[in-house]
């Protein structure tokens, strides 16, 4: 799955190669990606709107 906006374009994917399935999440743009468990995953929707504090600006 792609996400699209101004601002910024990621690619969705489940990866299956470890013990279990986690949350690929690669920036189209930069090709940097991270590999999220489903606790990290779940922990992020407890951040609530302190998440904002560590998503720094887009940087042209």
């Amino acid at each position: 799955m792609h996400l699209r906006s101004e601002f910024a374009c990621v690619e969705l994917l489940i990866d299956q190669s470890a013990n279990g399935p986690r949350l690929l999440i690669r920036d189209l743009n930069s090709g940097r990606e991270i590999l999220l468990d489903p606790l990290e995953v779940e922990s992020i929707t407890r951040m609530g709107d302190v998440f904002q504090d560590f998503v720094p600006p887009p940087v042209d």
